[in-house]
């Protein structure tokens, strides 16, 4: 098991290039499938839910090889095989993608249910809800759904669920809809700029989209799809964990790469703590300087305050004077987290969807271990502030969402010690996908 060792109490400066949108780059990856020729992305991040996603769309026939640092390349090679391997599928959330393409493009699809963080119920059946809608026979067994149609039909499809829009439920059926007969209307439906970056890829591969980052969205289906050259828009959650890496840890950093205007929730609630923003048409100045202050904070869909820095903002709250609460109505049961920041000091009490956090913590070093992505963040924000030294077990979570994490905080001046390489260097994850590979 990797893990980091952190040497708390230094303050951070410098600057950090933010990667393209971990989020973004999966789904338009499953698009793919949809498309005749080549489809050329860059910007793609090097993560474990990356190489687990080309393993996936590999064995399913389409070739997909990392041509630089940050391009990938993927064709269609052989669309006999569309059943997908269990042991990949049920590592990560993202793997359901691949179910809307498969039985659009081919008739028919067999996909495990996804797993991925556990970070309370999070159930597909809104998707199956679209899918079926269109026309699609849908049966679960033995941990599989099973996926059939001649060819999909236009629809007027909810996707409205207890916690808000799906996000993924909107991109399986955004994808889906591009090859339909006729015309889906998607109602409720995610605004993320994710959704938006995907309705933008399949655009330029010909689909007829429109209403993307709106809750209605119109898809005119059309006979084929063309692969295109697409960009992946920057990630607006590692660009706010390095805000808040920032804000616990004090000083200046320079953020490159970002979408400020992806930012703007995150940018309030960390504006009320004290936290200072200076911006320009790319590039985001984090800074602070003086005491934090307690604030009260939700997490929502999309323009709200995103769930996946939930926990980020949580261990820097702990640095706060007063008493700050924070609720995720998203996903309520996310809060892994607060059991290991307890361990290193942290005033939390957990209740039901919100955590009631009293600071400052004099926070100190200690052992703790990751069970999630974001929740393993926050750990490692933790640890900058804590005195002493902290290390944070199950970067392998880490890994699945950010991009040598540890290197990018030794180059804020950091002291951070990865022990043991993230999978993707350390050849765990060899396929096609890295034969060419730099």
């Amino acid at each position: 098991m990797s893990e980091v060792r952190i040497e708390g109490g230094r303050r951070l400066h410098g600057t950090v290039k933010i990667n393209g949108a971990k989020n973004a780059s999966l789904p338009i990856m499953a698009a793919a499938l949809l498309c005749e020729g080549k489809t050329v992305l860059d910007r793609v991040p090097r993560l474990t839910d990356v190489s687990t996603l080309a393993i996936i769309l590999d064995s399913v026939g389409l070739s997909v090889e990392r041509t630089g640092p940050h391009t990938l390349e993927l064709e269609p090679r052989d669309e006999a095989n569309c059943s997908c391997p269990h042991d990949h599928a049920i590592a990560m959330r993202a793997s359901i993608c691949v179910l809307g393409p498969l039985v659009a493009k081919r008739k028919h699809a067999r996909v495990p249910l996804p797993g991925g963080c556990v970070l309370g119920e999070r159930p597909v059946d809104l998707h199956l809800k679209g899918l079926r809608a269109m026309g699609v026979d849908i049966k679960q067994k033995g941990g599989y759904i099973f996926a059939e149609a001649e060819r999909l039909k236009g629809a007027r499809i909810y996707l409205g669920g207890p916690h808000g829009s799906t996000v993924l439920g909107t991109a399986n059926i955004m994808m889906a809809a591009t090859l339909a007969e006729g015309v889906t209307v998607i109602e409720h439906a995610a605004s993320e700029p994710e959704i938006c970056d995907l309705a933008d890829y399949l655009q330029k591969c010909g689909a007829s989209i429109s209403g993307a980052g709106t809750h209605t969205i119109r898809i005119e289906g059309v006979n084929r799809l063309e692969g295109c050259l697409h960009h992946v828009i920057p990630d607006r959650i590692e660009a706010g964990t390095y805000a808040c890496a920032a804000a616990i840890a004090g000083g200046e950093v320079t953020l490159q790469n970002v979408r400020s205007d992806h930012m703007a929730a995150l940018r309030d609630v960390m504006e009320s703590m004290g936290v200072e923003f200076e911006l320009d048409a790319s590039t985001m100045i984090v800074r602070r300087k003086g005491t934090l202050r307690a604030t009260d904070c939700t997490a929502l869909p999309y323009p709200g305050l995103p769930t996946d820095m939930q926990p980020q903002l949580l261990a820097v709250l702990t640095a706060a004077e007063g008493t700050s609460v924070v609720t995720d109505s998203v996903y309520p049961e996310r809060f892994t987290h607060v059991g290991e920041l307890l361990r290193l000091g942290a005033d939390i009490v957990r209740q039901g969807p919100q955590a009631v956090i009293r600071g400052p913590s004099a926070l100190t070093g200690a052992y703790v271990r990751a069970s999630d992505l974001r929740g393993g963040a926050s750990l490692i924000l933790a640890g900058l502030g804590a005195e002493g030294e902290t290390v944070v077990a199950g970067i392998e979570h880490v890994d699945r969402g950010y991009e040598l994490l540890d290197e990018k905080l030794l180059g804020l001046h950091a002291t951070v010690k990865r022990q043991g390489a993230p999978p993707y260097q350390a050849g765990q994850l060899q396929l096609p996908f890295h034969k060419r590979a730099s």
